[in-house]
């Protein structure tokens, strides 16, 4: 695997390299400035293309992967933000090794991946665009073309993957579309044969220990989840910025975990007042987290030695709704010889057996699959104590009927 990452010098470039004009459809920090790192995870084979996204400062890595194709030209998983810093490193790819000629749009209720197809596909007018099938958009389901997909050059992945002008080179399996009430979900795994190498969207993901070096180009976000109260100094160093992004890793992926109490907003008030930062990059002082003393014990359980997991939103409000179908899904992808998997968010490249993902689904059955070299799913799963509030939402949803009762365990 080769490690080199590739980003525009700050002091060179100017802030308009950064810049997203369509931020506004989807108005997640950091807004219309943002960064992309490249980095090469399997020599002249594939690339990585991270961006960051976030509310709060709860900020994530969001990331495109490229795959170079055997007959010449680029696959596209995922895109990202079109931003001209972004397409500059991408062209440079294409002046190696050939123009992009597919862009995989590989979920359908997941706006922060979907947003981005159509104003990326216009930098590539020879692409042909495949997405998942039953693709919906709320609060309006419009057609596909109505969302900026090009109407000429955009194709439905067929169940069939062999029916795919890139068949020889990748497999691929669709997962749904699971039915939530107001929308579906969906999920296409792809597999390139050549790198042994699982491409993946939301459905399974491993967390690091220190924060991704998306994170950290600004830090200003890790350092603010570092503190213990809004009146904080905190040094950037290390230690403060793996503080950070272990308590952000701990709010993107649980929303309130067990270890974060929430203060009432009167005290939530009375503390900004005594803020040592009032200004508007620092939400002017407020800061309505509150973090126990044994936080740490709640991020080393989440972690665990890197292990993968599916995302504890997706285990409480999706994939329960459709324990079976995930269940095959699940088999089929571990069917295949993969060595190493890139999701969308957090670590990536994972270096991972199949067993490894298949095990990850383990909360969907009563008993874990020996197959699936499981034996204790109770030392596997995540804390419980930390499902609490997706419990509770959960609960509440289904009471509504917004969401179809969860099915049980298989």
């Amino acid at each position: 695997m080769a490690h080199n990452e590739r980003a525009g010098n700050a002091a060179e470039l100017n802030q308009k390299d950064f810049s997203w004009f369509f931020w506004f459809t989807l108005p997640l920090y950091p807004y219309s400035r943002r960064r992309t790192l490249r980095k090469e995870v399997i020599k002249d084979t594939i690339w990585t293309f991270d961006q960051l996204q976030g509310i709060f400062y709860v900020v994530v890595p969001i990331r495109m992967t490229v795959v170079k194709l055997d007959e010449g030209g680029l696959l596209i998983y995922a895109p990202v933000a079109p931003t001209p810093e972004c397409i500059r490193l991408l062209n440079e790819l294409v002046a190696e090794h050939g123009d992009v000629k597919y862009i995989i749009l590989p979920t359908i209720s997941g706006l922060e991946h979907k947003v981005f197809v159509g104003p990326f596909a216009r930098y590539f007018p020879n692409a042909q665009v495949f997405v998942a099938p039953n693709q919906w958009s709320f609060p309006l389901n419009l057609p596909p073309t109505w969302l900026g997909l090009p109407r000429k050059r955009t194709h439905i992945l067929p169940e069939d993957s062999s029916k795919t002008p890139f068949a020889d080179e990748f497999d691929y399996a669709i997962l749904g579309a699971i039915e939530l009430g107001p929308g579906k979900f969906a999920e296409v795994a792809f597999f390139h044969k050549r790198s042994r190498t699982l491409l993946v969207t939301d459905s399974v993901v491993s967390v690091p220990e220190d924060p991704p070096a998306i994170v950290q180009l600004d830090p200003y976000p890790l350092l603010f989840h570092a503190k213990d109260k809004t009146s904080d100094i905190v040094a950037d160093n290390v230690t403060n910025r793996r503080k950070g992004w272990q308590r952000i890793s701990l709010f993107a992926l649980y929303f309130q975990p067990s270890v974060l109490q929430v203060p009432g907003w009167g005290e939530v008030f009375r503390n900004a007042a005594k803020a040592s930062d009032r200004s508007k990059k620092s939400y002017f002082g407020l800061f309505p987290f509150k973090w126990k003393d044994d936080w740490k014990r709640s991020f080393n359980a989440l972690r665990g030695d890197g292990r993968l997991f599916v995302a504890p939103i997706l285990q409480t409000l999706i994939l329960n709704r459709a324990p079976r179908e995930t269940i095959e899904w699940a088999n089929k992808v571990a069917s295949w010889d993969f060595q190493w998997i890139i999701p969308c968010h957090f670590d990536s490249p994972i270096k991972a057996e199949p067993y490894q993902f298949r095990q990850a689904f383990s909360f969907l059955e009563k008993q874990p699959s020996v197959s699936a070299g499981l034996f204790n799913n109770s030392n596997y799963a995540l804390p419980e104590e930390n499902f609490k509030l997706l419990r509770e939402i959960d609960k509440g949803l289904s009471k509504l009927g917004i969401v179809p009762p969860q099915q049980d365990k298989i």
